[in-house]
């Protein structure tokens, strides 16, 4: 250190070393961006509507959202203080994680799954234990039960799994849940429910696996289906008293009171954000379907994107952005978001030019059996 440069607090070297979260850049206005997994429509009318209307910018938020935990404690059939609301569901994996972990304990995640789960558990303080993926992009959930030890304190399952896109069936969790000890805390993430189109696929929900599994908390969002990104709201529904850990651990305030009017609008119009879903998921299912008949191994397709196995995906993504089209790549592929229905043909046409790319084994429909 030289004279001349101030001295700075200590940080913690781990904190240090720990990258940023990354956002995927914006696309040219003839471009499209298919990095981040959003809802590519517009707001509805009615969800703006009750935007528009909550004014009282001078106040704070009510702390509970306790309207929007009474109108998804409706929905689910649970009380509200079964429902616990947060600044997107990446906030509530956070305050779970906090309230459960700490140094010396470990957080079990199948690798490679959501980007921000290293991070979290690290800022907890606790280690992170990564179980390999199956071949096909699946969670080897018996190599995640075998990894489970005393030091266990969370389990964080993905499905369907950001980025790669297959789901856990009902069978393999009901199977994997027996092998977990009752006090380690599992965290089923299903972020991209509202895209399943797998009638396997585990319902956290829908099968209430909180009532028979109290160590169960099942985690979604309003940010992809209903297209709230921006907005930041998200939802934990399990035991009371277990969600009662992360109720002293999530940010105070943190939902606007803009944000809990939208998503209580978007219940209440439930059927027009079903219908755009189902949109998303015919886009997913074509696109899907046209990049396996030119030979690219893309894992069965359960959320808003596809994934793109590749040894070289660098050098896929450049070739997207190279033509407007701004994807996500990660070390061991390229995530493509399901965007307007103009991008579809595109993605279709840069994905033939690169399909050299694609690494033999690497998980498709000739390595793994379609669900």
């Amino acid at each position: 250190m030289t004279p001349d440069e101030p001295v700075l607090p200590r940080i913690r070297p781990e904190i240090a070393a720990l990258p940023p979260y990354r956002q995927g850049r914006p696309a040219d206005p003839n471009g499209f961006k298919l990095s981040s997994n959003e809802n590519p429509f517009d707001p509805l009318p009615a969800v703006l509507e009750a935007t528009r209307a909550a004014t009282e910018f001078n106040r704070y938020p009510d702390a509970t959202a306790a309207r929007l935990r009474e109108a998804l404690g409706e929905r689910y059939g649970v009380e509200p203080d079964g429902v616990l609301i947060g600044a997107g569901s990446v906030a509530l994996l956070q305050a779970f994680i906090q309230a459960a972990a700490t140094v010396g304990d470990e957080v079990v995640y199948s690798w490679r799954s959501f980007e921000a789960y290293p991070g979290l558990v690290l800022i907890a303080g606790a280690s992170g234990v990564q179980v390999p993926n199956l071949p096909d992009g699946r969670h080897d959930l018996d190599a995640m039960a075998a990894a489970v030890t005393e030091r266990t304190r969370v389990v964080l399952l993905c499905t369907p799994n950001n980025p790669t896109g297959p789901i856990i069936t009902s069978a393999e969790f009901a199977a994997f849940v027996e092998k977990v000890p009752g006090d380690v805390l599992i965290l089923l993430d299903e972020a991209y429910a509202e895209f399943v189109r797998d009638p396997d696929a585990v319902d956290g929900l829908g099968e209430r696996v909180f009532e028979a599994h109290p160590n169960v908390v099942v985690l979604r969002t309003f940010s992809k289906a209903y297209g709230l990104a921006a907005l930041r709201v998200g939802y934990a529904i399990g035991h009371p008293r277990v969600l009662d850990a992360a109720r002293s651990t999530v940010t105070p305030l943190s939902v606007t009171a803009q944000s809990v009017a939208a998503a209580v609008a978007s219940l209440a119009h439930q059927a027009e954000i079903d219908a755009r879903v189902d949109e998303l998921v015919a886009r997913r299912d074509r696109l899907a379907a046209g990049l396996r008949e030119m030979g690219w191994p893309v894992p069965d397709a359960q959320g808003n994107f596809v994934w793109l196995p590749s040894d070289d995906s660098q050098a896929v993504a450049s070739a997207f952005d190279a033509a407007g089209i701004i994807v996500r790549p990660f070390p061991e592929g390229v995530r493509i978001s399901i965007g307007e229905h103009e991008s579809v043909e595109k993605v279709l046409g840069i994905a033939r030019s690169v399909v050299p790319s694609v690494p033999s084994g690497s998980g498709g429909p000739a390595d793994s059996v379609e669900r």
